[in-house]
C-alpha cells in the first residue's frame, strides 16, 4: 500500500479521519516532510485541534444550485472536527491554503461575531425572508460548539426575528438547544435533519471518528421528536459495497425513534476528497475498495465523481436506480414518505432595538 504524501502515523492522529496533511489544489509548491539530517531520533508531535478566529463582514451565503431546495446558508465554523473521511466540504479548506486532509479536521476557524453579523443582515431593508440552511457545509454542532456556543447565539437571533431555519447535523449537542428549538417549532420556524450513515459502531468509528455513535444519534432523534421538533433522517452518504445493505434497517430504526421523513444521497468524492477516500479504503477496507470504486465509476460515466447538477448527489445508471427504488419502497412502507411542512415566512419581524423609531401604522 502506497502511503499518501505528508502521511502522519496512526498513533499521532488518533480519532482522526484523514491520514495526511497533503496540500490543497491552489498551492503553488508541494510540502514534503524530511528529516533534518541529524542522527538523533526525534519525536513527531501528535495532531491537535487548533482554533483560530475570523470576523466576517457577511454571514449569509446565497446559493443558486438547482440541486438544492434552499437558496441561502450560514456557517458558524470553517472546518469540522467530526473528521468524516468522505466529507464533500473538505476541498473548501484549500481556499484557506490548508490541507483538505488533516487540516480540515484539526485547523478550525470559529466566527465569534456570527450572531451580531446575522442580526445586521436580517435588518437590511433589501432583505427578503426565506429559510436559512445551517449544516450544509460544516457541522454547527461539532465538538468546539460546546464551549464556543456560536450556533446557539445564531439560533437566538433567528428566534428573535421569527426567521425560519433548517438544520442538518450529526451532533448530539443539538439537544442542548431544545429550549430554543422547541419554541421555534411551536411557531413552525424550524426543522432538523439528523444524518445516520451506518448502524455499525465499528464502521462509524473508522469513517466518522468524532461523531456520536449511531445509537446516540437515534436517541437525539427521539429527544427532538418528543420535544415537538420535526425531524427527518438523512442517509448520507450511502456507500456502495459498504453501507448500501443498511438502507432498510436505518430507516426502520429512525422511524421507531420518531423521525417523520427521510432523504438520501450517494457518496460524493469531489477534488481532494477522492484520494483521501481511496487512502482510507486502503487502510481500513482494502478488500472492498475495488467494488466501491467500480460502483462509483459505474454511476458517473467512468469517473469516480461527476459534478453535473442532478447527477452529482445520486448518480445515474442501473445501480443508482436500484438504490433509489429500495429507498423509495422502504420509506413508503415505513410512513416516512411525506413532505415536512413548509416553514412559516409570514411572521418574520425584526425586533426593536433601543433608539429605533416606532411605525405609526
Amino acid at each position: 500500500m502506497t502511503q499518501p504524501d505528508r502521511y502522519v502515523a496512526p498513533d499521532l492522529r488518533r480519532g482522526r479521519g484523514a491520514q495526511s496533511r497533503d496540500c490543497g489544489r491552489f498551492e503553488r509548491l508541494r510540502r514534503v516532510d524530511e528529516g533534518d539530517g541529524w542522527d538523533r531520533p526525534e519525536d513527531d508531535p501528535a495532531v491537535r485541534t487548533q482554533v483560530s478566529e475570523e470576523r466576517p463582514r457577511r454571514l449569509i451565503n446565497y446559493v443558486s444550485s438547482p440541486d438544492l431546495f434552499f437558496d441561502r446558508t450560514i456557517n458558524p465554523y470553517r472546518g469540522c472536527e467530526h473528521g468524516c473521511i468522505y466529507c464533500f466540504a473538505r476541498p473548501s479548506h484549500a481556499w484557506l491554503g490548508l490541507s483538505p486532509g488533516l487540516d480540515f479536521e484539526t485547523k478550525l476557524v470559529a466566527r465569534p461575531d456570527a450572531a451580531e453579523v446575522l442580526d445586521q443582515e436580517l435588518r437590511a431593508r433589501r432583505y427578503r425572508v426565506a429559510p436559512i440552511a445551517i449544516g450544509t457545509n460544516t457541522d454547527p454542532y461539532q465538538p468546539i460548539e460546546r464551549d464556543r456556543r456560536i450556533m446557539r447565539d445564531c439560533l437566538k437571533v433567528l428566534l428573535a426575528f421569527r426567521h425560519p431555519v433548517m438544520i442538518a447535523t450529526k451532533g448530539s449537542l443539538i439537544e442542548r438547544d431544545i429550549d430554543v428549538l422547541s419554541e421555534m417549532a411551536a411557531q413552525n420556524l424550524v426543522r432538523v435533519g439528523i444524518t445516520i450513515t451506518t448502524l455499525d459502531a465499528d464502521l462509524n468509528r473508522r469513517m466518522e471518528p468524532r461523531v456520536p455513535s449511531p445509537v446516540r444519534r437515534l436517541a437525539t432523534i427521539r429527544r427532538l421528536s418528543e420535544a415537538g421538533i420535526p425531524v427527518r433522517v438523512m442517509l448520507s452518504p450511502i456507500v456502495p459495497g459498504l453501507t448500501d445493505s443498511e438502507i432498510e434497517p436505518i430507516l426502520t430504526a429512525a422511524r421507531d425513534a420518531g423521525a417523520t421523513a427521510a432523504t438520501w444521497a450517494m457518496l460524493r468524492l469531489p477534488l481532494e476528497v477522492a484520494p483521501l477516500w481511496e487512502a482510507w479504503m486502503d487502510a481500513h477496507y482494502p478488500d472492498r475498495k475495488s467494488r466501491v470504486m467500480s460502483k462509483l465509476r459505474e454511476m458517473h460515466g467512468g469517473k469516480v465523481y461527476d459534478a453535473q447538477f442532478f447527477k452529482r448527489v445520486r448518480g445515474e445508471g442501473a445501480y443508482a436506480a436500484l438504490i433509489a427504488q429500495r429507498f423509495t419502497k422502504a420509506r413508503k412502507r415505513l410512513g416516512l414518505d411525506g413532505d415536512m411542512p413548509d416553514l412559516d415566512r409570514t411572521i418574520f419581524q425584526p425586533p426593536f432595538r433601543a433608539g429605533d423609531q416606532l411605525n405609526l401604522f
